[in-house]
This record gives structure tokens, C-alpha cells and sequence, in this order.
């Protein structure tokens, strides 16, 4: 199982949004950058990922998995764009914020420290872990 991070402003696209898709889940779409689709082509069903609110208050509220994968993105004509499918799993009941990320010396190699404009971003193991463990989330999925 491979780990994620998914960067939406929630104005757009919200945690509540997502959550109320309920196990049909919702297309990623939207996305527009060619490292991001990418990097959803390469998820596999199971995968795991943080929703992450940009814009506001820069935190991960909750944790999604990947139930469709990569297909063509609906909203657009153009080939190129293909996005994944995801469902809410749950809420990380603390949700860490960018400043916390930042100020830990465990995630200073993190995508999300080092390109945090990414909107589609690959987490590791160990990362995963700790953000999971400051988000209060418990057991570690």
C-alpha cells in the first residue's frame, strides 16, 4: 500500500463535501498538473491519503482511500487529464497544521514542506505515521 496526500481549498471541494459522497466516493478532478496526474496514475485500490485544506487553514482534516483508479477526468475533453477516485475513510480528530508539519524535524523532508503547491503529492511511511500520530489518529491505518 502506497500512502498520499490530496491538497483541496475547501470553499471548492470541503472534508464535509467529501465525506458525504459516502462510499461511492468522488472523482479527484480537476487536477492540472502533470506531476500530480502522475502520481494518481500510480495509485492502486486500498491506497490511503490525507485530505489536506489548503488556502484556510492549512491542515490535514481527514484520511481518504482510493476506491477507482486513474480514468479520464470528466470535467475536461483533453486526454491527458486522468484523476483517481476516493472515499472519506475518516477524521484525524486533531487535524495538524502546515506551521505543525513544518515545525517537525521528522517531516522536514516531506513533499508538502519542500513543494507545497503539489495538489497530488506521495507520502511515505514514516510520514504518514507521525502526521497520523500528531492528528491523534489511533490505531494507524
Amino acid at each position: 500500500m502506497a500512502y498520499w496526500l490530496f491538497k483541496s481549498e475547501p470553499s471548492t471541494w470541503s472534508w464535509e463535501m467529501q465525506k458525504k459522497k459516502g462510499d461511492a466516493g468522488q472523482e479527484w478532478d480537476g487536477v492540472r498538473n502533470y506531476q500530480a496526474r502522475n502520481n494518481m496514475r500510480a495509485m492502486k485500490i486500498g491506497d490511503l491519503g490525507f485530505f489536506y485544506h489548503s488556502q484556510e487553514n492549512k491542515d490535514v482534516v481527514g484520511i481518504v482511500e482510493v476506491c477507482g483508479l486513474a480514468h479520464q477526468d470528466s470535467t475536461t475533453d483533453d486526454g491527458r487529464w486522468e484523476c483517481v477516485d476516493v472515499r472519506a475513510v475518516r477524521d484525524v480528530p486533531n487535524p495538524p497544521t502546515l506551521e505543525d508539519i513544518k515545525k517537525n524535524p521528522k517531516l522536514a523532508e516531506m513533499v508538502l514542506v519542500k513543494n507545497s503547491r503539489l495538489s497530488v503529492q506521495p507520502v511515505t511511511d514514516a510520514e504518514w505515521k507521525e502526521i497520523c500520530r500528531m492528528g491523534g489518529v489511533d490505531p494507524v491505518p
